[in-house]
């Protein structure tokens, strides 16, 4: 193996989830609207596949399902509270404040509108 290239996350409302990643950062190279839009961030990538179109057997099983319980993406960001602001510039909003974490990360979350979780981090300067 050499390294994870990507994920896919089926949502309900698509375009409501390219303006919600977009205004994070993302950048969408592949895009079939009413279909599928795959954002990405250096070389990782997220497919997001409308519900009501995917095809596959695996696929239809998970359609309505909940999103992302369980589930964390975590995003290196240079700095975690300038980036926490900019969210809230945005008009995005983060499940709570930045906090430091004895792992050595300064963190915030923020929900898609899928439901899926994104984990916003950057290292302390020194682990308590």
């Amino acid at each position: 193996m050499a390294n994870i290239a990507g994920i896919i996350c089926l949502v309900k409302d698509l375009e409501k989830t390219v303006v919600f990643y977009e205004a994070l950062g993302f950048v969408f190279k592949k895009r079939v609207p009413g279909i599928f839009a795959t954002a990405y961030l250096g070389e990782f990538w997220i497919e997001f596949l409308l519900e009501s179109k995917v095809v596959t057997e695996e696929f239809k099983k998970d359609a309505g399902k909940p999103k992302g319980a369980g589930q964390y993406i975590h995003i290196a960001v240079d700095d975690v509270d300038a980036f926490y602001e900019a969210v809230l510039e945005k008009g995005l909003r983060p499940s709570g404040m930045p906090k430091d974490f004895p792992w050595g990360h300064r963190e915030f979350v923020v929900q898609d509108p899928a439901g899926y979780k994104l984990v916003f981090f950057g290292k302390l300067l020194q682990v308590k």
